[in-house]
């Protein structure tokens, strides 16, 4: 049960990316003040732990209702997650986050950033949902499934500290070592997405 819990959190983490989120989320609400920081880091947690909770526990339903198979769901999100891996190891995944929030910033009339973009779709957005629908598809029983809720949980507490502290945290990491950790981090959902795709074949035949 450690391991699944280990395994889920890891993917998850590296998936959502919190000290990749924090800067983004610094650069955007730089003229808000501190209270309004806060109100829309709780916010954005809120509204994703929402979606993802959805997509949880009603994901499969929903391939059922479509007519796909868990093996195929495992192969496609898999080859998404792999996608995803080399846009964080070449950094493309980086300049789309800073591209998206530069044009948050000059455009006057968007305050609140909690819903667009920050829960979906930088937190709760396609890798996320893909991953949290493989996870609980994986799971065997009540009790596997309440672990991966668990991970999904401690990842967002992890995220919204990151959020609270993106000012104080950007001073820390710097751009040099946040570039280094996420180059990391994509190598290892890399393995993590072949995994995924293994799975899914062995399952088919």
């Amino acid at each position: 049960m450690i391991e699944l819990f280990i395994s889920a959190f890891v993917m998850l983490f590296v998936v959502i990316d919190p000290p990749g989120a924090a800067p983004i989320y610094a650069s955007m609400t730089r003229d808000a003040s501190a209270h309004q920081r806060k109100a829309m880091a709780f916010r954005a947690i809120s509204v994703s732990a929402a979606i993802l909770l959805v997509f949880a526990l009603w994901g499969k339903q929903l391939l059922g209702q479509l007519g796909i198979e868990l093996y195929s769901f495992r192969i496609a999100g898999g080859i998404m997650l792999f996608m995803i891996a080399l846009e964080m190891v070449f950094e493309k995944r980086t300049q789309r986050r800073e591209d998206r929030a530069q044009k948050i910033i000059e455009t006057p009339e968007v305050e609140d950033v909690s819903i667009f973009p920050m829960a979906m779709p930088m937190i709760a957005g396609p890798g996320t949902i893909t991953t949290v629908m493989l996870l609980m598809a994986r799971a065997d029983g009540l009790q596997e499934r309440m672990i991966v809720l668990a991970a999904i949980g401690s990842v967002l507490l992890l995220v919204l500290a990151a959020l609270l502290a993106a000012g104080p945290l950007m001073a820390i990491l710097g751009q040099k070592i946040e570039t280094v950790v996420t180059r990391l981090l994509g190598v290892l959902l890399a393995a993590l997405a072949v995994q995924f795709v293994i799975d899914g074949i062995s399952e088919r035949f």
